[in-house]
């Protein structure tokens, strides 16, 4: 049902006509309640204890509605109130209010009594609460003689205060001369009734201006009460004066201050009651006198104190429940208690109540014939008793109505009838108070009436209830029923709700419940109807919804919210961090279907919702940021336990920054030996925060702690103190010791010296010792100062030596050092290796064998031996050409190498030398050894020239490598079709001597593929490819040249055009597939006629390989594409030695196998032959169009 606004005018209104029990409803619809007749109703009135101020106007309110307007009027004390001859009355325009004017000479107490407003119009009367009206009331303090009070330091005294009645009760404080409050404790405090009380008085509490001020509210007074004077006599002071002006101590005695036991000051007595009312606040309260100040406790006998509502003030010395009701009457007691012992009350607590609703009575709208029944029940203690009036009139003497029946607290109506109508009064009262309410009966007779507008659109989501109103009213109350569309038949069924209000609900809408929908509502005095329209949308989905992150700090973030929704309706995206609004910063950057978080900082860590909203539905998505960094530094560290060895460290970690820590480093420092620099202690698991760290002598440690997690390393903590430990011997002696000669006659012993902290003293020095190994010898020793070498001179060549370096300091000496083994200087080998053999296992490679030198002669460490090689001159050209030795170099005592990457049919030289620490030894004699023929490489080049009809003429250069003696070349060739199939292979071999050759009885316009080769003895060598076209018959062009230029025609001009163009695309393709590797028609016919006779042979192994991809092999369509020369120039290929060494040198395994790298360059011939141009023959340059 739509909810509409209504105006403040008629909001009483709605209240009473939404209080109906009956059958039948008024909708919350402005128009209809101006309409419709109603009963007044008392909608604002003052209170019923309605205390002014009297100083001002007196206001008493009574506002009411109904259907026509109320008139109003009063009583007083139980009369009639005729304003009219009061001229300091007057009633507010249609309003019941009364004002009365005191300030233009009323006096308001004579105003005061009881009012009781009523409201009556054609249909009823109601009337409003009795109203109290009191003037406030703040008189003076009555004028009394005080007498100071003068009292012995720890007795108790009261303060009384005393003020005046006033109307409401003034609220008490007391306060000094200087408007200053008086400060209360345990000791001194104010009681409920405004008195002053101390438990015991100190020497402090004398004063002359103890003030008890009273402020009543209602007049915005304040009264002072005279000042009070407390004088408080110590047992010294008192003494004196005891001595000078009294005989005896009847008074005061002089007995020193005594401490006492509890005693109460208020209550008096052991028990006493209180009685409160339900719903107030119960205060109970307990002071106690005492020396020392007692102690205030609360119980309540044989239950709790209630939970939640219970309240301790004033020291305890208060107890405070809030909302009291019945079930907290009982006995409550409160203890005082000190050391001496304690005092109680009991106060025993009755809870009344004043009347209160059970069911208050309800209006009842009503049709001619109808039944109906007001209920007015309530409940109090005592309990109350329950009278009706009828429009302000008890109900005994009120007007009989026969459709009324008065039994207790109901009254029940039968067969009402429209002069039924009429306002009831339920008063509900015992001793405590009074409850009054007002129940109107209206009974109407209205046909229906459709409330919610026609053609009210509605709209919602899919899968969602849809609720289609039909707000209506009628007396009696109309039946409503549903219908689809126009002409649809009356829903029913499960899929429909059907609410007493006259709402339709579909609980879950689909597409297909989008349409009209007719509301008709009828009862016996008419019928009436009224259409709505339902459109059902699809849902808004998060489709891609933002997802945990975590980032580092400074970094960048981005959060995607990417929507679905239905095209109609307009969604807006909005985004939360921690369910608030996104800071205003400029680093926010929000996106159709992101949010973006620039340079992140410690701030952006939190969860960030996307929400998007359309008129119909809201989604949201949500995810977390979590900004992680390096951990901050440790802190706060700290030096416990120290020992002469060790020390333990502790720290607090710094915050981890939500990347759990997961080591700490620990760095020293050694302040003495090496300032400011910073070493590698050790570390520890990111849980632990103490280390026991070991220490050396004579070191002065500053440590600090750096924490590490996933993201890095924090910066280093503050140091912590410095401890600065004693010195010892050194523990130690220096490490890698070593002796070795830099000349034949020396030893030069070297060690590492030991770092400052390692020295664990002063004076840091190095005893150094040597003797000759194998010879019975002394030690010779030194004590050398904190170097880190020493010399011996005078040695023999190349002998062992035991040598052992030892620390010491101005302590003493470090433990007896361990001895190496050293040798004093080499020379240089003595004598060449013997019997040097070669073995030529083929063309390219060769074994060298020789027999190892004396160990003795070699006069130093054997680190192998070099073979050094060189090739002298190829036996197939007699010229000389610059010679480049090639070293390898075989570790070990080895007797044998091989020598890989020779040319074949090639004289070489050879020679051995022996290598040791200082250098070569002096080379065998050279061997000379010849290599065998091999296989010549392709020739240098084919060039194919002088086309004609029937001929081509080939020339061609030498292989760059023969590679023995030449014996003749080898020509294939074969014609190749328009379809590019391969024709016939010819095979032609020519003497190794001739450098051309004319091929004739070619077919004219015909193009062929040429393999061309050299052979030595040993077999044949790469081949080199080439293709070439005859030219056309001479006859066929004479014809052609009388045919019609169509060189000249457009047609022709566009049709080659678009020919150049495709081809231009093909060659793309080409290009393309040839790039990745792929084959062209040619050669994939030639691989699908494979002849073994004619397949090109690999160089290494003998098998038979493939067509080159190269640009040298490329098929030709549509015309040669060889250069206009005819030549093709393959890249040199000259032999050279697998990298087989070590730098420059080269080694092989034990059994032979080369594993080293030979040194040097090959040098490279030139390639032989000069390219020579052919001016293009017509044939050419139709064949080059493209």
């Amino acid at each position: 049902m739509m909810k509409k606004s209504i105006s403040a005018s008629k909001a009483s209104l709605v209240l009473f006509l939404c209080q109906m029990i009956s059958a039948l409803d008024v909708p919350l619809d402005s128009k209809l309640l101006e309409e419709l007749s109603q009963p007044p109703t008392i909608t604002q009135q003052s209170p019923k204890d309605y205390i002014v101020d009297p100083r001002e106007n007196i206001v008493i309110q009574c506002e009411a509605k109904g259907k026509p307007p109320p008139s109003f009027s009063w009583t007083r004390n139980g009369t009639h109130f005729d304003i009219d001859k009061d001229a300091q009355v007057t009633m507010k325009p249609n309003s019941g209010t009364l004002v009365i004017n005191i300030m233009n000479g009323g006096k308001a107490e004579a105003y005061e009594g009881v009012y009781q407003c009523t409201a009556r119009n054609e249909r009823g009367a109601a009337i409003s609460n009795n109203i109290v009206i009191r003037p406030s009331r703040s008189p003076l303090w009555t004028k009394e003689k005080l007498e100071p009070n003068q009292v012995r330091e720890g007795d108790s005294l009261v303060l009384h205060c005393r003020p005046p009645v006033g109307l409401p009760p003034p609220i008490i404080f007391w306060m000094d001369n200087a408007f200053q409050r008086l400060p209360q404790s345990e000791r001194v405090s104010q009681g409920l009734n405004g008195d002053l009380y101390f438990s015991n008085v100190q020497p402090e509490d004398t004063r002359e201006d103890y003030i008890c001020y009273a402020r009543f509210n209602h007049t915005q007074t304040i009264q002072q009460k005279q000042p009070i004077s407390v004088k408080v006599f110590s047992m010294d002071s008192l003494n004196d004066t005891i001595a000078a002006n009294l005989s005896d101590t009847d008074i005061y005695g002089a007995k020193p201050v005594t401490e006492r036991q509890p005693i109460l000051l208020t209550p008096t007595g052991s028990t006493s009651t209180k009685v409160e009312l339900r719903g107030n606040v119960l205060l109970l309260e307990c002071i106690a006198a005492g020396l020392p100040t007692p102690v205030i406790r609360w119980i309540k006998e044989g239950g709790e104190l209630p939970a939640n509502r219970t309240f301790f003030e004033n020291f305890k010395k208060t107890l405070k429940i809030i909302d009291v009701s019945e079930a907290d009457s009982g006995n409550y007691k409160c203890i005082a208690r000190n050391i001496l012992g304690s005092a109680h009350h009991v106060i025993s607590v009755t809870v009344k109540a004043a009347p209160y609703w059970i069911t208050a009575p309800r209006n009842l709208v009503l049709s001619p014939g109808e039944d109906g029944t007001l209920i007015c029940r309530a409940n109090g203690n005592p309990k109350p008793n329950i009278s009706w009036l009828a429009n302000g009139v008890p109900i005994a003497i009120a007007p009989e109505d026969p459709s009324r029946k008065v039994d207790g607290d109901t009254i029940i109506f039968s067969h009402v009838q429209e002069r039924s109508s009429a306002v009831y009064q339920c008063n509900a009262s015992n001793e405590y108070g009074y409850l009054l309410a007002n129940a109107f009966v209206n009974v109407l007779a209205e046909p229906p009436r459709i409330l919610t507008p026609a053609n009210k659109l509605y709209q919602v989501i899919a899968d969602s209830p849809a609720l289609l109103d039909c707000a209506y009213f009628g007396s009696p109350k109309p039946e409503i029923e549903w219908f689809k569309g126009v002409k649809g038949s009356i829903l029913r069924g499960d899929e429909y709700v059907f609410h007493d209000n006259g709402t339709l609900e579909i609980p879950v809408a689909q597409k297909d419940s989008t349409g009209t929908y007719t509301c008709v509502a009828r009862n016996e005095l008419g019928k009436i109807q009224n259409e709505v329209r339902l459109e059902v949308k699809d849902p808004t989905m998060i489709i891609k919804q933002p997802e945990y992150k975590v980032i580092q700090r400074y970094g960048q973030v981005s959060f995607e919210c990417i929507i679905k929704h239905d095209f109609t309706l307009l969604p807006t995206v909005i985004w939360l961090k921690d369910n608030d609004e996104l800071p205003d910063d400029e680093r926010f950057l929000v996106g159709k279907d992101n949010l973006t978080i620039m340079n992140v900082t410690d701030k952006d860590d939190g969860t960030y919702t996307c929400i998007v909203n359309t008129t119909l539905d809201s989604v949201s998505a949500s995810a977390v940021l979590t900004v992680v960094a390096r951990p901050n530094p440790p802190f706060d560290l700290e030096l416990t336990g120290q020992l002469e060895r060790s020390v333990e460290l502790s720290w607090i970690p710094g915050d981890e920054n939500n990347s759990p820590i997961t080591n700490f480093v620990i760095e020293y420092e050694d302040g003495l030996h090496e300032p400011g620099v910073w070493h590698y202690q050790t570390e520890v698991p990111g849980t632990q925060t103490t280390v026991q760290l070991k220490l050396s002598p004579y070191v002065n440690y500053s440590f600090r702690v750096i924490a590490v997690n996933e993201i890095g390393r924090s910066q280093p903590s503050e140091p912590s103190e410095q401890y600065l430990t004693k010195s010892a011997n050194p523990d130690e002696n220096p490490s890698n010791v070593q002796g070795i000669g830099s000349e034949p006659d020396n030893l030069v012993i070297t060690w590492e010296s030991l770092k400052g902290f390692q020295s664990n003293g002063p004076g840091l020095q190095y005893k150094v010792s040597w003797r000759q190994k194998d010879v019975d010898d002394e030690w010779t020793s030194v004590i050398v100062a904190n170097v880190s070498k020493y010399i011996v001179s005078g040695t023999p060549t190349f002998v062992p030596y035991e040598i052992k370096v030892q620390a010491l300091n101005d302590l003493g000496y470090a433990p007896e050092p361990s001895e190496v083994i050293g040798h004093s200087g080499e020379d240089l080998p003595m004598v060449a290796p013997g019997n040097v053999q070669v073995h030529v296992i083929n063309s390219t490679l060769a074994k060298v064998h020789w027999d190892p030198v004396p160990l003795k002669t070699v006069r130093g460490h054997l680190q192998g031996y070099k073979v050094y090689y060189w090739k002298v001159q190829s036996l197939s050209r007699r010229s000389r050409r610059h010679v480049e030795k090639k070293i390898l170099t075989f570790r070990g005592n080895k007797t044998f190498g091989m020598l890989p990457g020779l040319e074949p049919y090639s004289s070489y030289k050879l020679n051995v030398r022996v290598v040791n620490g200082k250098g070569e030894g002096p080379a065998s004699p050279d061997k000379v050894f010849k290599t065998p023929e091999g296989v010549p490489s392709s020739p240098s080049f084919l060039k194919i020239t002088n086309p004609t009809l029937d001929s081509l003429t080939l020339e061609w250069g030498s292989p760059t490598h023969p590679n023995g003696v030449l014996t003749s070349y080898i020509l294939k060739f074969q014609p190749i079709n328009n379809t590019h199939e391969l024709g016939p292979l010819v095979e032609i071999r020519i003497p190794a001597n001739e450098s051309s050759l004319i091929l004739k009885n070619l077919n004219y316009s015909t193009r062929y593929k040429f393999y061309f080769n050299a052979q030595t003895s040993v077999g044949s060598g790469s081949q080199i490819t080439e293709e070439a076209v005859t030219i056309m018959d001479e006859g066929k062009m004479a014809m052609a040249s009388r045919q019609v230029d169509i060189a000249t025609q457009g047609w022709f001009i566009g049709l080659m055009c678009a020919v150049a163009l495709l081809i231009l695309i093909l060659l793309i393709v080409c290009f393309i597939r040839r790039n990745k590797g792929g084959k062209y028609p040619v050669k994939e016919k030639e691989d699908a006629h494979a002849d073994p006779e004619i397949q090109p042979m690999k160089e290494d192994d003998g098998t038979f390989g493939e067509y080159s991809d190269a640009e040298d092999h490329k098929p030709l369509k549509k015309g040669s594409r060889t250069p206009s020369d005819r030549t093709v120039k393959k890249e040199d290929s000259d032999d050279s030695l697998v990298d087989y060494g070590e730098g420059v040198n080269g080694q092989f395994n034990e059994d032979g196998s080369f594993i080293g790298q030979y040194s040097g360059k090959k040098e490279k011939e030139p390639a032989e032959g000069n390219e020579s141009s052919e001016a293009p023959s017509p044939v050419n340059a139709m064949n080059s169009f493209v």
